[in-house]
Parts: C-alpha cells; structure tokens; sequence
C-alpha cells in the first residue's frame, strides 16, 4: 500500500430490533391484555376490547427495555434517563444528599430530565463507582417537571462515588401518574456507567447534581437517552450554548 493509499474502513452492521419488556412491566401487559380478550369474548363489547388492545400495547411501549451503546472514557457522566431537559440550575443539594461524606453543602450543577408517558423509563447509572447512598423519601405526587418537585415529591436519591473518589448524585422522582419509584440497586453495589439501576413507573423526572467546577454539556430542551447521552465532563466548566430551532 502505498502513502496515498486510505486503509479499507472496517465497519459492522447492526440491526434494528424490537425491544424486550422488562420483567417489571409483563404483569401489567397481561392484566390489559387478558382483560382486553374478556371484552372481546365473554362479554362481546368489541369497541372497549379494541381500546383495552390499544392499551396493551401503549403498556409493552413503556415497559420497553432498549438495549443502549454507552460512550467510554475519562470523565464522561452519562445520562441516567431518556426525556427532555427542563432544568439546569445552581443549587444546594438535597438536605438528604448534604455534608461531608455525601454532596458537600456549597451549590451544584443540577440537571433535570423530565420523562413522559411516552419515554423509556428505565434508569441507568450515570458514572461507574460504588453506590455509597440509597435514599428513599415519602412525599407529595405533584407535576414533576415543577422545581418544587424536586423537594415536595415522593423520591429516591442515589450516591455514586467514582473509582477516582468523585460523587454524583441523581434523584429519582415520582410525578403526577406515577405511584412507583423502583430502584434495584442498593448500598455497596459497584455499577459501570450506563448500567440499569431503577425505573419510575408512568411519567416522572430524574435530577443529576453535577460536581464543583463540572457544568452542563447538555442544553435546555434537548433531549437525552439512558446510556448514551454524554450530559456533562468532569472538570469541564464550560457551559453549552445553543438555540432552538
């Protein structure tokens, strides 16, 4: 070969391919289907089973568990749910998430990624470390893509300590339909980035407090993919600028 000659480019095909339903969700996919099959046959209502139909599938669309590409390398903090960003703003960390062996007591980045009904609500770990803090608070069922939600709303907040010492702190919370948070991870458990640690059923929000001196690389109104969303770089206190269009 010679030094004007380009290296053939070695690609691999990937399919697309229908997503499985977590476990979590295939009760309720049965519970809509069988009652959808009992308007159809016993009772012979074939308009309520064609709704009850339609219902069934909206429920296997939520339920749905993608398989996701996370990005690797130094400092990346990854996007812990699918939906729009609705917030970013300096705060104080939660009083829960406050002190020394947690999130300090100085203000932080928060990033807020509000999912609908309509978004994969499978949670994924943001950083790969030690979850040193599982957190769960009873509260209120107000809209979460409000601030106050973030203090008046049922919660569960989670600390990841990074293989470097770094800690992030994300929050899920329940929303006006939701009624479940479900978190599968707990204290002492070591997750790799982008890994599945929760789910919040029908509709919610997620937080993300950012560590001193990391800023946002994400923009209000974009929208993020559990996984695969690089939302910010550690150190890197340069803010995005963007428009929308």
């Amino acid at each position: 070969m010679t030094s004007l000659e380009k290296p053939d480019l070695v690609t691999t095909n990937i399919r697309y391919r229908l997503p499985n339903v977590h476990p979590e969700g295939r009760k309720f996919v049965v519970i809509a289907a069988v009652i959808a099959l009992v308007f159809f046959w016993l009772i012979d209502w074939d308009w309520v089973g064609w709704v009850m139909t339609g219902i069934t599938a909206w429920v296997a669309a939520f339920f749905r568990d993608p398989i996701r590409t996370t990005p690797k390398g130094e400092g990346l903090v990854i996007a812990p749910a699918d939906g729009m960003v609705t917030m970013i703003a300096s705060v104080l960390p939660p009083p829960e998430m406050r002190g020394p062996d947690m999130l300090g007591d100085a203000p932080v980045t928060r990033v807020s990624i509000f999912m609908s009904v309509f978004d994969v609500h499978i949670n994924r770990a943001p950083i790969s470390g030690e979850i040193k803090r599982v957190i769960y608070v009873a509260g209120k069922f107000l809209n979460a893509d409000l601030d106050k939600a973030s203090e008046d709303n049922e919660r569960n907040h989670f600390l990841v300590e990074g293989h470097d010492g770094t800690r992030i702190g994300f929050t899920q919370i329940a929303g006006l339909v939701a009624r479940r948070i479900v978190p599968w991870s707990k204290v002492g458990d070591h997750v790799v980035a982008g890994q599945r640690v929760g789910l919040i059923r029908f509709g919610s929000r997620v937080d993300v407090y950012l560590p001193d001196g990391t800023s946002s690389q994400v923009l209000l109104g974009q929208r993020t993919i559990a996984g695969e969303t690089v939302i910010a770089k550690l150190g890197v206190a340069q803010a995005l600028e963007g428009v929308a269009q």
